[in-house]
């Protein structure tokens, strides 16, 4: 089965993609070529670091290449500052500086269409308002032939999205970091490819026949399909190129480490920060909720996160209490009863009206809270109800019937063609949260804290202002 675990390295910083320069990471002077000190990246609630399993980062990798055409590498949209994602604050500030002309800021899938105008600065400010307010990138797919569904009207406000363009979908950067934690790769797990003969397979009662291939052959892929869309190169990478752009990025690993209340959170017992979290066992499968885990056979435990355990009873106030709420928060998310209905790829999968559950149902994976096996879940964040102005709707039929839905993400479906799949996708994992709102897919959250509440509205949980509050300031500690 697939295995990693992770025991010794250095906390380092890549704070390398020149148009990122300037943004606010605290880093130690280094010579250009290889970096081995502390990457102490501010962000709102603290700091977060950066590990890596290597020892250096050798900016000379292909990450930090330009491979295409348009002046884009890897680190373009997965900037060390912003946990290896990119975040609207610093998007911001690199517009400012480049007057929207940062590699970052291309047609192809930066602006809301590839029409756009761009010939002056407003113009620009304008095309790219959806990176800009949210961090979302365009990605353009169309309905796959023989889907169960076809497309009955588009409401896209920038006039580009149609049967014969594609959909227009917007959507979060996912981290280049804690990959050796992943099961699925991309929103839509377009990149998590299938393999016959492979060992990381479902077990009953999902599908025993569906076996996928290794990580490493899907981040492959994956960098490769990168490089030819948004990079826009002219010739695929060598398989040189793509295994050390994988080799380079599943050895990193990133986490909070202080707490501007907590103070340093692996202080007094706690295990907090990228080097704590590197020792963390994963393989496929690991704390199944379904099928209990696949390599021991235990059963699923809700207890996923034992982080902060050993500040539960830490005396007294100020920092102390801070702790304490850190551990308090925890116990939520490992504990609090959630009742979950109407989730596409939980109720109606396992045929279960109504699932007694936790957080950790759906994040199950122990230290790092990703879910251990691939299971795209609709939890309503597509919703029309829930569509904003900015956003294109869509309604699909299905075929062969009057059933509709109206999406602003068809999600999976657009990968399998199935309707079941409508609006279906992979939740992140969650180390290193604070570094990098907004968060879902669709930046829809701009804080945790309107995560926490569309988390407590949509399944109607009854969290109290002070299990919000506990639940943030954990979530903040990742």
């Amino acid at each position: 089965m697939h295995q990693v675990q992770k025991r010794c390295g250095i906390l380092v910083v890549a704070l390398l993609n020149a148009s990122c320069s300037g943004t606010g990471a605290e880093v130690a002077p280094e010579s250009v070529g290889e970096v081995s000190s502390a990457l102490l990246v501010t962000n709102g609630t603290g700091r977060s670091e950066t590990f890596t399993a290597s020892g250096t980062i050798d900016t000379a990798n292909e990450f930090f290449q330009s491979l295409g055409t348009n002046g884009r590498s890897c680190a373009t949209c997965h900037d060390s500052a912003d946990n290896w994602s990119i975040t609207p604050a610093r998007l911001q500030q690199r517009f400012s500086a480049s007057n929207g002309t940062d590699p970052v800021f291309r047609t192809n899938d930066g602006s809301n269409s590839p029409l756009a105008d761009v010939s002056t600065v407003a113009a620009r400010q304008t095309a790219y308002s959806m990176l800009l307010t949210k961090g979302l990138i365009r990605v353009g797919l169309p309905i796959p032939a023989g889907a169960e569904f076809t497309l009955l009207a588009v409401d896209d406000p920038y006039g580009f999205a149609s049967q014969a363009n594609g959909l227009s979908l917007f959507r979060r950067p996912l981290p280049t970091t804690n990959l050796q934690f992943l099961s699925t790769v991309m929103w839509d797990g377009r990149e998590t490819l299938r393999d016959s003969s492979s060992s990381f397979c479902f077990k009953a009662p999902l599908d025993p026949s569906v076996c996928f291939a290794p990580l490493a052959t899907d981040f492959a892929h994956q960098s490769n399909g990168a490089t030819l869309g948004h990079a826009q190169a002219s010739q695929p990478l060598t398989t040189a190129q793509q295994n050390s752009i994988v080799s380079f990025e599943t050895q990193l690993f990133t986490a909070q480490t202080f707490d501007n209340a907590a103070k340093e959170l692996w202080a007094s017992g706690a295990q907090g920060g990228p080097s704590n979290l590197s020792a963390a066992t994963f393989y496929f499968g690991i704390n199944d909720v379904v099928s209990g885990d696949y390599q021991t056979g235990a059963p699923f435990s809700p207890v996923v996160f034992t982080t902060y355990d050993a500040w539960r009873d830490a005396p007294g106030g100020g920092i102390q209490a801070a702790r304490r709420a850190v551990a308090r928060g925890q116990d939520i998310f490992n504990n609090k009863p959630i009742a979950i209905s109407g989730v596409k790829g939980i109720n109606d999968d396992l045929a279960i009206p109504l699932l007694n559950g936790h957080c950790t149902t759906c994040h199950d994976t122990p230290a790092s809270g990703n879910h251990s096996i691939p299971a795209p879940l609709d939890i309503g964040l597509t919703d029309a109800s829930r569509r904003t102005p900015d956003m294109p709707l869509y309604t699909l039929q299905r075929v062969n019937s009057a059933e509709t839905i109206q999406t602003t993400d068809p999600g999976r479906a657009l990968i399998t063609g199935k309707w079941k799949d409508i609006a279906r996708f992979k939740g992140p994992i969650l180390r290193g949260l604070s570094g990098r709102a907004p968060y879902f897919h669709n930046g829809s959250a701009g804080s945790l804290a309107a995560v926490v509440d569309f988390y407590d509205s949509r399944f109607a949980i009854g969290l109290t202002a002070q299990e919000k509050s506990d639940l943030i300031a954990f979530l903040s500690a990742l």
